[in-house]
């Protein structure tokens, strides 16, 4: 039995996650934009404590590894790096997308193909395309909305999309295939599955290599001179 903690901070949510050989023990979860930083050690620690899990417990550590927030995605991944280099445990990487979708496909009850988005400013969100089990069909990617955007995949049959980037595309896409979901977050609850696969398959990252996926470089906005 294979126990790992998983956590994702890609977007506002905050969320760790205890699953054993694939399924879930415990979730905690924030939603606070912008408070990872002083609560992603908590949860874990509140998380341990409530499961009664020794971190040398711990199989391997799970993290979220983008697109999404770069401070959020940076702060994820340094605290899965501290802790792989501390208990001496493997670190496993499950894409953000990817791991939407698999959270997903239990609720696709339409069988649709799945389309989970993030919001990446303005009219624009990183996205892949799936099929109703979850499968990616299409790599990730930074992708512009417009009138015409999906009007192809849209065309051989029903779409269903999701996550935070989906709202501001609703009155966009008007395609009668297309459909939207609301309230769909990512969650850490959604990388276990994932994440065991690869744990058992040994595919782990290189801890002094592995970066997040960002996708786009990150942009600061520069105060304005009076």
């Amino acid at each position: 039995m294979a126990t790992i903690l998983s956590i994702e901070t890609a977007t506002e949510v905050c969320s760790v996650a205890i699953h054993q050989s694939g399924k879930i023990v415990a979730l905690q979860s924030l939603f606070l934009e912008k408070s990872h930083a002083g609560s992603l050690a908590v949860l874990i620690d509140q998380l341990l404590k409530n499961t009664h899990t020794a971190p040398h417990a711990l199989d391997a550590i799970a993290v979220s590894a983008g697109p999404g927030s770069y401070t959020g995605l940076r702060i994820g991944i340094s605290t899965a790096k501290g802790l792989c280099f501390t208990l001496e445990k493997p670190l496993i990487s499950v894409g953000t997308l990817e791991a939407m979708a698999a959270g997903f496909q239990p609720y696709n009850l339409h069988h649709h193909r799945i389309c989970p988005m993030l919001d990446a400013r303005r009219m624009e969100v990183y996205c892949i395309l799936a099929q109703s089990d979850g499968a990616t069909l299409s790599p990730v990617e930074a992708k512009v909305i417009d009138a015409h955007s999906f009007n192809e995949e849209l065309a051989l049959s029903p779409i269903t999309f999701l996550g935070n980037g989906a709202e501001k595309c609703l009155e966009v896409i008007k395609h009668e295939n297309a459909h939207f979901i609301n309230g769909v977050d990512t969650s850490a609850a959604h990388l276990g599955m994932l994440a065991y696969n690869k744990y058992r398959h040994g595919e782990f990252e290189n801890l002094a290599n592995f970066e997040p996926k960002y996708l786009k470089e990150f942009q600061s906005n520069k105060p304005i001179k009076s």
